[in-house]
């Protein structure tokens, strides 16, 4: 019985954290409500575009009477922005942004026009596309499948170490060996494919997703090792905290980004409010 108490909770904490990351991240779609011609539209707007995707801005809206433009310009740009209509089909409103290189971005906002009048959306807070490259499925799969059980078995072994479990110390080795398969094997495998560079975390830049994966691993490197001989299960618990921690940091919050200026890819936020940028030494 308390062995599956300790599963359960490790489950629902896991899928709590990979959800919350989901919601949080910059680059996940923009959910938003807006109401037109006195209807309620929930809208799931474009942030992020693979290179084979049509790059397009999709208002979620099925009323055809409206008009709708999309206002564009390059991420941090002085370009004035440029403008071009919705066109309705499949029960929504396109309008197609130009395709940009690998960690290019797009920043935009819109217009709609109803029986009320004109409405901007978004404008004084830009929404950000940012464009990656297509990343194979043999790769990113296996990397999220291992990077979650990683995390699920983080949180069992440090549920078990609090209560001092006996399998806390087999669960700690299972996660370092999987979080060293999902994230430093297959996750710059991953950044490769997406942005051209296989680790742009320290010493080399502040992409987050690599330095949290990068701080994730010492410490549960040292909780591994130091319950080799004997039993201290504060190191499994302080580890499968930070790791959880990390977890928690939405995912491409500091992230690769086309530095349209100079042509190189550089780390920064992800946010439309953010104007730090952090280049690659």
């Amino acid at each position: 019985m308390k062995k599956f108490v300790l599963w359960f909770l490790a489950c629902v904490i896991t899928i709590t954290a990979a959800i919350y990351q989901r919601m949080t991240g910059p680059t996940y779609p923009k959910r938003s409500q807006i109401t037109v011609n006195d209807t309620l539209c929930n809208l799931k707007l474009t942030r992020s575009l693979s290179l084979t995707e049509k790059p397009e801005v999709i208002l979620n809206i099925n009323d055809t009477t409206v008009k709708a433009k999309l206002f564009f310009k390059r991420y941090k740009t002085d370009e004035e922005y440029q403008v071009t209509d919705f066109i309705y089909r499949e029960k929504g409103y396109y309008a197609t942004v130009p395709r940009q290189p690998r960690a290019g971005k797009i920043q935009y906002h819109f217009e709609i026009t109803d029986n009320s009048g004109n409405k901007s959306f978004f404008k004084e807070s830009p929404l950000v596309i940012r464009f990656k490259g297509d990343v194979p499925s043999i790769i990113l799969i296996p990397h999220i499948l291992f990077m979650f059980i990683a995390m699920l078995f983080s949180t069992l072994a440090g549920l078990m170490a609090i209560i001092k479990f006996p399998r806390y110390k087999m669960y700690s080795v299972w996660t370092l060996w999987l979080f060293i398969a999902g994230g430093l094997v297959l996750g710059p495998l991953v950044q490769y494919y997406a942005f051209g560079d296989l680790w742009t975390g320290i010493p080399f830049g502040w992409d987050l997703t690599d330095n949290k994966t990068l701080i994730a691993l010492i410490f549960w490197i040292i909780a591994v090792v130091m319950n080799r001989k004997k039993e201290r299960p504060v190191y499994t618990v302080l580890a499968a905290f930070i790791l959880l921690l990390v977890y928690s940091i939405p995912h491409s919050l500091f992230g690769s980004e086309l530095d349209y200026s100079t042509g190189e890819v550089t780390q920064g936020i992800i946010l439309t409010f953010s104007a730090i940028s952090y280049k690659n030494s």
